[in-house]
């Protein structure tokens, strides 16, 4: 599997929702439910309609952990839903479902999709469905939020592997004791 990067511009960030909703508001969903969220591809597409339906918050058993997992969904995530909810017309079954069938898009699937968007704003890193959960943890981390409340988040074993998950750099971290000068 080929290394990924989170997506370290909000600016690409917000076109990749605008290229995405252009397209098919499915797709924005996954892209937004994915970068807030932190989920794994695998539990993303295992979201049926009624998992997230007149609802504030997501309750779902991880699959690589089996843990539960139970957390609020955001503004942008609530107005995301609702716009989905709008145009497929549809009560419950997949929240992803593929055109192909009664089944839920494929990894396969959703990568492209990922990829496709992130070329089409001019992203050039390696982007893949793991970016979404990545990008969730580098911007919780810009944002202040405690590297051990994001290792506890992401179910790592330990704050370095949380760092480097995220793509914190050392440089990164050694600016902090150059512009500190107390």
């Amino acid at each position: 599997m080929k290394y990924v990067e989170p997506i370290r511009s909000k600016e690409q960030i917000n076109e990749m929702k605008v290229y995405l909703k252009s397209r098919n508001i499915r797709d924005c969903l996954l892209f937004v439910l994915g970068i807030n969220s932190g989920l794994r591809i695998s539990d993303l597409l295992a979201l049926k309609i009624n998992d997230i339906k007149n609802t504030d918050r997501i309750i779902l058993k991880e699959k690589k952990t089996g843990k539960t997992k139970d957390f609020p969904l955001s503004e942008t995530c609530k107005k995301t839903i609702n716009e989905y909810l709008l145009t497929t017309h549809r009560e419950s079954g997949w929240l992803f479902k593929s055109k192909k069938g009664e089944k839920p898009i494929t990894r396969v699937q959703a990568y492209r999709i990922i990829n496709q968007a992130a070329r089409a704003v001019g992203i050039k890193n390696a982007i893949g469905t793991h970016t979404l959960r990545k990008t969730f943890g580098y911007w919780a981390y810009k944002g202040g939020a405690d590297v051990t409340r994001i290792q506890k988040l992401l179910n790592h074993s330990a704050p370095s592997v949380t760092l480097a998950y995220i793509g914190i750099t050392k440089d990164e971290l050694d600016t902090i004791y150059i512009n500190l000068n107390l």
